[in-house]
């Protein structure tokens, strides 16, 4: 699957330009705003807060003794984990993939951060979907 954006994402910003990714994806039933897109992660990070907003509690969490290293420079404790359905794009042209998220308590301009596993569940789709 390919992700790419026209002419009408392109206004406003000047080149080169190396701006974060952030996207509104839907994650669970909830349009979640704010989500980082990082190819330098390795887990996929919801954080606690959001979690909560989304209604969700931690007792459907899976527990988690495995800390979470190099995020925010210090050791972040996993409060657990939960898969859900992140969904992006729309009809006729979106994909939905099962993802891990490990919920973390720590403040962030973020409410969840997508890494590698996300971009690499994006790859087996049989067709290629260019987004405009």
């Amino acid at each position: 699957m390919a992700l790419e954006f026209g002419d009408p994402y392109l206004e406003g910003l000047k080149f080169p330009q190396d701006d974060h990714m952030v996207i509104t994806p839907v994650i669970g039933n909830c349009p979640v705003m704010r989500v980082l897109v990082d190819n330098r992660a390795s887990v996929d990070i919801l954080f606690h807060d959001t979690f909560i907003r989304m209604s969700y509690n931690d007792s459907q969490l899976t527990p988690s003794v495995t800390p979470i290293y190099g995020f925010n420079h210090v050791e972040c404790k996993v409060e657990g984990t939960i898969q859900l359905p992140v969904t992006i794009g729309e009809e006729p042209k979106e994909a939905t993939q099962m993802l891990n998220f490990q919920v973390v308590k720590a403040a962030s301009t973020y409410n969840a951060i997508m890494g590698r596993t996300w971009i690499h569940a994006l790859k087996p789709c049989p067709q290629p979907t260019i987004w405009y």
